[in-house]
């Protein structure tokens, strides 16, 4: 008796499978995809930028124009004693940084607890932050003026007049003041989208366990807040040293004696007035390692304090 033939083997269609192999794979490219025109402007108007600035800090000025001449630019800059007054002045800047998150800060915790007249506050503190530096300054050097209306006031308490503006010693401090006022309002805000994450209940526990405000500020609200913090100080310093030209522009330029010089101020001098471009790049990488630099140290800084109290 003849064995029955076997019918042959078919592979299975597949069609499904090719499907499900495509579509793995343009969804793995989909975000690729969609991140690429972003990159692409990052690379082209700030990566770039910066790479060809820094290769530019390296060349000459003058008769020299395009001569690779090392670091001695760099040499340049730290025996120029104005670039060194500003170096100085971007320490004092990080000495005065927790003043400047600690302002906005409080201010936020007050509204976020409702004291009266919150909601008109925030607004009131956010207005600055719509003026122009240029406006700021103008308006502040006339209140600042030797015979301005702030010594007028001293005036009739009996304190002399003091010269904001032309003292060494007091010109600078005043600045970064005005500069603290004009834009705590955007740090402000900040803290209030942070204290929209605050846990409502550990505020309620040390209302209950009788603790004191600055016991509440301390151990419920800053380590709740620490993310926001770290971004608000490191925001505020880049900040500080980036925007504030245009106060410095019209309330001192530079004055007196260069004591109000910050590497911002100092660039625009080499570049705008002096017509040294390669001393200015050689002056923006530094300022762009210095801000690396103290932004990365405040970051590590808060991590080490946060690992602590954890």
């Amino acid at each position: 008796m003849a064995a029955p033939a076997l019918s042959p083997v078919r592979p299975a269609p597949a069609g499904p499978t090719r499907r499900r192999r495509s579509g793995s794979r343009a969804e793995r490219l989909a975000p690729l995809v969609l991140v690429a025109p972003a990159v692409l402007i990052i690379v082209g108007l700030r990566l770039w930028p910066l790479v060809l600035g820094v290769n530019f800090s390296f060349t000459g000025d003058g008769d020299r124009d395009g001569v690779m001449v090392g670091l001695d630019n760099y040499a340049t800059l730290f025996s120029d004693p104005l670039f060194r007054t500003a170096l100085r002045n971007v320490g004092l800047l990080v000495l005065l940084l927790p003043v400047a998150v600690a302002i906005p800060g409080l201010l936020a915790t007050f509204i976020y607890l409702r004291v009266p007249g919150h909601r008109v506050y925030r607004g009131v503190y956010f207005f600055p932050a719509v003026l122009s530096p240029v406006i700021v300054g103008a308006i502040f050097t006339l209140l600042l003026a030797f015979d301005g209306p702030l010594n007028g006031l001293l005036g009739g308490l009996g304190i002399g007049p003091v010269d904001w503006l032309g003292d060494p010693g007091v010109a600078f401090f005043v600045v970064v003041a005005v500069h603290v006022w004009a834009t705590f309002g955007m740090a402000l805000v900040v803290f209030l989208a942070g204290f929209a994450t605050l846990d409502q209940s550990l505020l309620d526990a040390a209302r209950v366990d009788g603790a004191s405000f600055p016991q509440t500020v301390r151990h419920v609200i800053v380590p709740s807040l620490k993310r926001t913090i770290q971004f608000v100080l490191v925001t505020t310093m880049i900040g500080m040293l980036t925007s504030m030209f245009g106060l410095l522009y019209v309330m001192t330029s530079g004055g007196p004696e260069g004591s109000t010089y910050l590497p911002e101020y100092y660039i625009w001098i080499q570049q705008g007035r002096l017509n040294q471009p390669a001393l200015a790049s050689a002056a923006s990488t530094a300022l762009f390692v210095i801000m690396l630099v103290v932004g990365l140290a405040q970051i590590a800084i808060l991590r080490r304090a946060a690992g602590k109290e954890d």
